[in-house]
């Protein structure tokens, strides 16, 4: 074997790092909530490479139709699982059909687009809708939510655990070196944890889930990723935020702008911070509002009132938040989604040297 020799740096010259220390996924980072307008993964793919460059994320295009929807795109993944669309919706069906492939070939064709434009990138986000959103909307072949069958549930966070496992793959190995964060959408929970979900035929309620019951599910998709970065995702302004960072959630991407400055809404954000989470904070609107060319700190006034209010320091901001628009930018026009990104992503490097007069 050649014996290699390694030169003894001069004196007071810096020391070259031969295998340099990935960058905290979170650190200056921007990032989008997932889904954009439009059909094109390349155009969007192009957009989101360019304007968050420090945590792109996978891009959703729900304007294409069935199979890139919120559920479609879960069904994508499901391994041994299978769907099809029926009037009322997704329904869980027995063989694989022209709805699954669909669904299927949108993700390869976004993975396609991840490998053109993301290359070279340190972290990839990637999103799928979690388990009690999916059941929640998803039929059994019966035609009653999987909500109400227990033994499908199971069935739904087991299938989703590993076909969301090969996709991480798929996209860690189209992007080489790259490490992957995992982002989990949940907007029904809320309503699936109060039980007012209405039955298939309209004329009763899905029994409410118990927060046990809720957290047990949740915890076998979070354990499934191993030491991956997680967030879970909800814009709702009752998103039960205590129940996903006791599911084992490493970050909470919220709403900023709908959760009122109640103690009862800023106390479970404040503990996640205190607690090590990452605040994924959603400052940005998703559509153009009428005032949308405010200047800069105009944006940061939510997150800086509840950081204000919670007593933390603004110096921590940089390290415990990423700025997001406030959810998907599939409503946006071509315009104030460029704007919304690459406000992100100034508020982002803000943060890191917050002006005086903010």
């Amino acid at each position: 074997m050649p014996h290699i020799h390694v030169a003894e740096p001069a004196d007071n010259a810096p020391l070259v790092e031969l295998f340099p220390v990935k960058r905290a996924w979170h650190r200056s980072a921007a990032t989008g909530v997932g889904s954009m307008p439009g059909a094109s993964a390349e155009e969007s793919s192009s957009i989101v490479a360019n304007e968050l460059p420090l945590l792109p994320h996978v891009v959703e295009l729900p304007d294409r139709g069935v199979g890139a929807d919120m559920i479609g795109r879960a069904v994508g993944m499901l391994v041994d699982i299978h769907g099809e669309v029926v009037p009322s919706g997704w329904r869980i069906s027995r063989r694989p059909g022209r709805d699954n492939s669909r669904a299927k070939d949108f993700l390869a064709w976004d993975a396609d687009a991840v490998q053109q434009h993301y290359a070279g990138a340190e972290w990839v986000k990637v999103q799928v809708c979690g388990p009690w959103t999916l059941a929640a909307m998803l039929e059994v072949p019966s035609g009653h939510r999987a909500l109400t069958d227990s033994g499908a549930v199971d069935d739904l966070v087991d299938s989703l655990a590993e076909g969301l496992s090969a996709h991480i793959a798929e996209i860690a190995a189209r992007v080489p070196g790259a490490g992957i964060v995992v982002q989990i959408d949940e907007p029904a929970l809320p309503t699936v944890l109060s039980g007012n979900l209405p039955t298939a035929s309209g004329f009763g309620m899905v029994s409410a889930v118990s927060a046990v019951r809720a957290i047990e599910v949740l915890s076998r998709l979070t354990d499934s990723l191993g030491d991956r970065p997680s967030i879970a995702h909800s814009c709702h302004p009752g998103a039960p935020l205590r129940l996903l960072r006791a599911s084992g959630f490493d970050a909470l991407s919220v709403d900023l702008t709908v959760l009122g400055s109640t103690a009862a809404a800023l106390d479970p954000i404040g503990e996640a911070i205190e607690t090590g989470a990452i605040l994924l904070a959603g400052v940005v609107p998703s559509v153009a509002p009428a005032a949308s060319r405010a200047p800069l700190r105009s944006w940061a006034t939510p997150l800086l009132q509840t950081w204000d209010r919670l007593g933390f320091a603004r110096d921590l901001l940089a390290a415990s938040v990423v700025p997001t628009p406030t959810c998907g930018l599939a409503g946006a026009d071509r315009e104030w989604t460029l704007r919304a990104l690459r406000l992100c992503s100034e508020l982002a490097e803000a943060l890191t040297d917050l002006p005086e007069d903010w």
